[in-house]
């Protein structure tokens, strides 16, 4: 798949992200980053990609009342999206706020795939593994969590917690240099 295929693909994605959010300032991140990432996009390049995601039943189109036509993600394309959404998902490093974040999970064997899968995912996204089950963060990351939690479906099994301490808290600002 085209590098700009896929970006449109993720800018579909960024819209529906966009409605979800209620947090102006989250909402005011996927703008900036929405409308960089758009200018970036040929407008020649633009039109015979989205006519080709139509054609691949990825995005699906609705001609409007007024003759304009909108443009949506169908099931298989927000599946498509979301994978190469989760491949290039990083956790932005703010000023650390002195809280700490914790995953903790207990899936069954039934599940080892996600169990693993879950574990290589935190691990890549630079959280510390205190015990196999239990990973520790420094910087807010609910949103991102939720959605690995979500692209695994392991949402039962898996909880998010944010603490305000930890007893070997010298030990983790060392880890993760704060």
């Amino acid at each position: 798949m085209s590098p700009t295929r896929k970006k449109i693909l993720l800018l579909f994605l960024a819209g529906a992200s966009f409605s979800l959010t209620y947090s102006p300032y989250r909402q005011k991140r996927i703008l900036k980053n929405l409308s960089r990432e758009f200018k970036k996009i040929d407008e020649e390049e633009l039109k015979k990609e989205i006519n080709n995601l139509y054609r691949s039943k990825l995005v699906k189109k609705q001609r409007n009342p007024d003759g304009s036509y909108t443009f949506f993600l169908t099931d298989k394309g927000k599946m498509k999206a979301l994978t190469y959404h989760f491949e290039k998902m990083k956790i932005e490093k703010r000023k650390w706020d002195g809280k700490w974040r914790m995953v903790v999970f207990d899936i069954p064997e039934r599940l080892r795939w996600g169990r693993d899968a879950l574990r290589e995912k935190l691990k890549k996204l630079g959280f510390f593994e205190l015990q196999k089950s239990v990973f520790i963060f420094p910087y807010e990351c609910e949103d991102e969590i939720n959605f690995v939690i979500e692209f695994f479906k392991l949402r039962k099994f898996v909880r998010f917690c944010v603490l305000e301490s930890i007893d070997n808290e010298l030990h983790l600002k060392k880890i993760f240099r704060l």
